[in-house]
């Protein structure tokens, strides 16, 4: 363990699927942690992830400077973990992705804390027609300009289970005949695993050299979209065809399914993901990822099939003949 730690840590954003993993990670380390969110009923299942007492909940609304500098009171670092994958109420990505962006990194500064781990995204861009890609790309530069030791990690599509990305699509294939290959299905990902983002981020946390570094999470293989889906798709058991999807028929259908989010349902596609999809996620060509960390990448074939059973006729007892056969003769 390095010299920062064991202290007192605030993060923001921690009861969600990345912040579940951190935090856990973090009380192995020995961490005191305060977990800051604006519901904290849905933190408490944390609880078990440390010893009593190491870990508290407290309510925080991030767009709100005296709350977060309530949150920040005391800690030695800090990370933020805020972020929408779509708009909802007052959850826009202005203020999600740069307002509270800036307000944490404006009160670290103030409260002198030490070190400031700030997630964004691969493809954060602030030409991009994607509305998520420049926010966050306009919350990076916000931290940066408030905190410049601060340190950005910035995850290509994570999964793990419990995770939006290969869950959504495993959840499609049980229901509709075929799935979207959107734009033909050549958009190309790095899927990183949580478990890998989340060791990452206490790494960037505790090792000083880490200071106002950028660093781009990938995983050890790019894979298409069409690759994704036919990997969901021999997980889970399915034959379900594949059918094209021109960008534009998938914006305005997006555009449709968004409207369930008026009623507090997610929905399972939206323009500005449409517009995402048009620009590869992948690590750029000699940033600084993983491996500079010190981590080895987990491949998705590796983890995938121990959640997506869940999505089989059968559950885990569905097997394919072959698979059977292949038993018994062993």
């Amino acid at each position: 363990m390095s010299e920062a730690a064991p202290g007192l840590i605030t993060v923001f954003g921690g009861s969600g699927f990345v912040g579940s993993q951190v935090v856990r990670d973090l009380a192995r380390r020995g961490w005191r942690i305060r977990v800051a969110v604006r519901r904290p009923d849905r933190a408490y299942k944390l609880q078990t992830s440390g010893h009593v007492g190491q870990m508290q909940a407290v309510r925080c609304d991030a767009t709100d400077p005296a709350q977060v500098e309530a949150a920040l009171m005391g800690a030695d670092a800090a990370i933020n973990l805020i972020g929408v994958l779509y708009e909802s109420g007052k959850r826009s990505f202005e203020a999600m992705h740069v307002e509270a962006a800036r307000n944490i990194a404006v009160g670290c500064a103030a409260a002198r804390v030490g070190r400031l781990v700030h997630m964004s995204a691969i493809g954060a861009n602030p030409e991009s027609e994607s509305k998520y890609a420049v926010t966050k790309a306009a919350g990076e530069m916000a931290v940066r300009e408030a905190k410049p030791d601060a340190v950005i990690v910035r995850p290509s599509i994570v999964f793990g289970a419990g995770d939006s990305f290969l869950n959504r699509f495993a959840g499609m294939a049980s229901m509709a005949p075929a799935l979207p290959l959107i734009g033909g299905g050549s958009t190309r990902f790095q899927p990183v695993y949580v478990g890998d983002v989340s060791a990452a981020i206490v790494r960037a946390v505790e090792e000083p050299a880490a200071a106002g570094r950028t660093f781009e999470l990938g995983g050890p293989a790019v894979m298409t979209f069409e690759d994704v889906l036919k990997l969901v798709l021999r997980e889970t058991r399915r034959s379900n065809g594949l059918i094209p999807l021109p960008f534009f028929a998938a914006r305005a259908i997006g555009g449709l399914a968004q409207l369930t989010s008026l009623v507090g349902i997610a929905p399972v596609l939206t323009r500005d993901q449409v517009e995402l999809l048009k620009t590869d996620n992948v690590v750029a060509e000699g940033a600084e990822g993983l491996a500079e960390l010190g981590i080895e990448p987990t491949g998705i074939e590796a983890i995938a099939p121990s959640y997506l059973w869940r999505y089989r006729r059968g559950g885990q007892f569905s097997e394919r003949p072959t698979d059977m056969a292949s038993t018994v003769q062993a």
